[in-house]
């Protein structure tokens, strides 16, 4: 542990690496050399461990200096307004026909293919398609209506 210790200065980290050591060791169950092996092991560690923090600094650095990252910022109006357009697409879809909905919800957020849908339902993959188009038409009715 006082290698790591001198070069570390973490006393938990330290911990941390000597106990990795032993780990190691008892995987590969090597009995040749002992002393040389455990201190290339934890060489190892040490390069292994200065490379991930280099990338960790790197992507720190990167996202600290990205000034456009296409990030929202928490804004309770927007919000509002989206749970209120949730509410009226969850109520513009309970109007529409059992069997429209079902097979628009298969299609579109189960990601069920059109064919599929029709084996499933016994229909065409065509008739599979009008009946996503008539839920999408109606969809966008309402949701232009509420504005």
């Amino acid at each position: 542990m006082a290698f790591f210790l001198r070069r570390v200065r973490n006393p938990s980290e330290a911990e941390d690496l000597a106990q990795e050591v032993f780990v190691r060791m008892l995987k590969r169950g090597e009995d040749a050399a002992p002393d040389a092996y455990i201190f290339q092991i934890a060489q190892n560690l040490l390069v292994d461990g200065v490379r991930k923090n280099r990338v960790r600094d790197r992507y720190k650095e990167w996202v600290g200096t990205e000034v456009d990252r296409d990030l929202d910022e928490f804004d309770p109006h927007r919000l509002a307004e989206g749970r209120e357009q949730l509410a009226l697409l969850t109520q513009a879809l309970g109007e529409l026909p059992e069997r429209t909905r079902t097979i628009f919800i298969l299609y579109r957020v189960e990601n069920m293919s059109q064919d599929a849908i029709g084996t499933a339902f016994g229909i065409s993959s065509s008739a599979v398609k009008h009946h996503v188009a008539k839920a999408m038409a109606l969809l966008i009715r309402k949701m232009r209506d509420a504005r």
